[in-house]
């Protein structure tokens, strides 16, 4: 009789259903633009495989990349993976903390370290990225390319208001991780300058400009405003640069 015996079909999905940082059908890509957008090296999550019945992936992030590994839930036998088995997702967890798994062929050391939760704080923009499928005719899921929008990305143009010159001159912006660029326009390749997010203090709707749907982001040495075109798109902004922020502060 196996040693892992006890772990019963009926335990073992009861686990899943409380693990915290199981996210059920979360494609491969997505679970790349979670980790390598808001993820730090040892980031982890557990998803489903398409390879069948009870076979899962494990996602790590290291370093600039994620890893894929297999892991398959046996009755009787826990969960296998190689030639390891575990009676629950705490022992595999536990082992693989202290043992590091080979990430590659040229011998990348991974530790699992922090899970990555299911539930974010800005659930509409986490379901972007989970069910976010590619936008050509005809493509699924499945088809998704690899540099398929991440979560916690986002551009557009903005109007800007001069730091001397109180002009407003529209601007093209992105937001990748903890910079907020701004370019000339959308076709620019250098920015005209980045602004670190760990050095916000705050983002928050602006009503002392003589315009509408402006907001502004408070700087030690600065506070930069910007308006967009609708309330709408100004307050998608604001959910956006303030989630990264929260994200910023908890050290993700």
């Amino acid at each position: 009789m196996s040693f892992y015996s006890d772990a019963s079909s009926e335990d073992m999905s009861d686990e899943l259903e409380t693990l915290g940082w199981y996210h059920y059908d979360l494609s491969r890509h997505a679970a790349e633009a979670l980790l390598l957008s808001n993820g730090s090296d040892g980031s982890y999550l557990l998803r489903n495989s398409h390879e069948g019945p009870g076979c899962f992936a494990l996602s790590v992030r290291a370093k600039n990349s994620v890893k894929h590994f297999h892991v398959t839930r046996r009755d009787g036998d826990g969960y296998v993976f190689g030639f390891n088995k575990f009676a629950t997702l705490q022992d595999f967890i536990n082992h693989f903390a202290n043992q590091p798994l080979l990430g590659s062929d040229a011998g990348t050391l991974i530790v699992l370290k922090c899970p990555y939760p299911y539930r974010v704080e800005e659930p509409s923009i986490y379901e972007s990225v989970r069910v976010h499928t590619a936008i050509q005719t005809g493509r699924t899921e499945n088809d998704l390319v690899a540099n398929a929008p991440s979560l916690g990305t986002k551009e557009g143009y903005l109007v800007k208001q001069g730091a001397f010159v109180k002009s407003w001159k529209q601007r093209w912006f992105t937001l990748n991780r903890y910079e907020f660029k701004y370019f000339k326009d959308k076709v620019c390749e250098e920015p005209i300058r980045t602004l670190d997010l760990r050095a916000c203090s705050a983002v928050q709707f602006d009503y002392s400009q003589d315009r509408v749907n402006c907001f502004c982001l408070v700087f030690p040495e600065r506070t930069f405003y910007l308006c967009a075109k609708t309330g709408v798109e100004a307050d998608e902004w604001i959910k956006i640069l303030r989630w990264k922020l929260s994200q910023l502060r908890k050290g993700r």
